[in-house]
């Protein structure tokens, strides 16, 4: 695929170009996209985050999901955070309509809108072209009572069967997906991976991806955990649990901690599984992100990271793509050929 045929130049349509920060939980994309908008506010250009991560849209899932703090969105705006209640369920086809809507609105104002977030499906149906079949009600109750009676390790089988594709980019354990791709199947007579999105965009957008290396990354997911029951975790979870659906319920790290009050766990095992199972998520990001071959990845721990950013921005809105990764650290693309291999 030639790169540049995935750029508009933003100087000839005067439309700013998203930006979307993307890259494994806890590697800095918060961070990164505030620091992204400040400098370029500093030149005068307008910039505000347009959230995408799938549990952040759920008003009181704060500590939980590492929600951007009120000071940070004091400092630059941001959009689709706290827009559902945790009763409520997200969907992706949902979260397009908002996304592109927002993108639109923004645009038209002359504002860059700055896409971050980990959720990889939701960060790509955003820019990318993709599209949702329906839903058919009687065809979803049908598999729902199939995974409450059979068990939804059977249902995750038969899907192999029928689209492995599929099956493999997704989590054996995820039952809703699991559900959603069976129902694809069975209403389209098509794989669920023919509805997969392909590498292209339908907005003009510059991917920037933020890698550490695993023991950097794994020590990061050790210490945030640890804030997360520092800020108050165990209480937020008290707090909301009467008003989660069974989608938020499901959250990882709230799913732990809903075990711990119920007096399943002690809670230095609730937050070593909580650990344990965010790197393995981690792992599974780095995954979906390292097969896009249209994102520059940069060394979250690089002094230079924001001023590299700033490069990749400027070279895609210019429109010289031989120079954009030329600010990518050989470290990082060492490190992605040991992990994507």
């Amino acid at each position: 695929m030639d790169v540049s045929q995935q750029f508009t130049n933003t100087n000839q349509t005067q439309t700013p170009r998203v930006v979307s920060i993307v890259g494994p939980t806890a590697s800095g994309k918060t961070g990164l996209g505030i620091a992204v908008a400040k400098r370029l506010a500093e030149r005068g250009e307008r910039a505000e985050i347009v959230n995408a991560d799938a549990y952040q849209m759920y008003t009181g899932m704060d500590i939980g999901t590492a929600k951007a703090s009120a000071e940070e969105r004091a400092q630059v705006k941001h959009h689709l955070i706290d827009i559902i209640a945790p009763t409520e369920t997200m969907t992706v086809a949902k979260f397009q309509d908002l996304a592109r809507n927002t993108i639109a609105e923004l645009q038209s104002q002359g504002i860059r809108p700055i896409l971050v977030g980990g959720s990889g499906l939701y960060a790509r149906a955003a820019i990318d072209e993709i599209s949702f079949p329906g839903t058919d009600p009687a065809v979803r109750a049908k598999l729902e009572q199939r995974a409450e009676e059979e068990g939804s390790g059977i249902l995750f089988q038969e899907l192999q069967q029928k689209d492995p594709k599929a099956a493999a980019a997704m989590d054996s354990r995820n039952v809703r997906r699991t559900i959603r791709a069976l129902e694809v199947i069975e209403i389209t007579g098509k794989p669920f991976s023919a509805n997969l999105p392909r590498y292209r965009y339908v907005i003009p957008s510059v991917q920037i991806g933020l890698d550490l290396s695993r023991p950097d990354l794994d020590a990061r997911i050790d210490l945030r955990t640890q804030q997360m029951f520092d800020e108050g975790f165990v209480a937020e979870v008290e707090r909301i649990r009467p008003e989660l659906g069974s989608t938020a319920s499901r959250a990882l790290g709230y799913l732990q901690v809903i075990d711990y009050l119920d007096g399943m766990r002690t809670l230095d095992e609730t937050k070593a599984d909580i650990a344990q199972k965010t790197k393995r998520l981690a792992r599974k990001q780095m995954g979906w992100f390292g097969r896009d071959p249209r994102i520059h990845w940069l060394n979250a721990l690089n002094p230079e990271l924001v001023d590299n950013a700033m490069a990749i921005i400027d070279h895609a809105d210019a429109g010289d793509y031989d120079a954009i990764d030329m600010h990518a650290d050989e470290y990082v693309q060492h490190h992605l050929g040991e992990v994507h291999s």
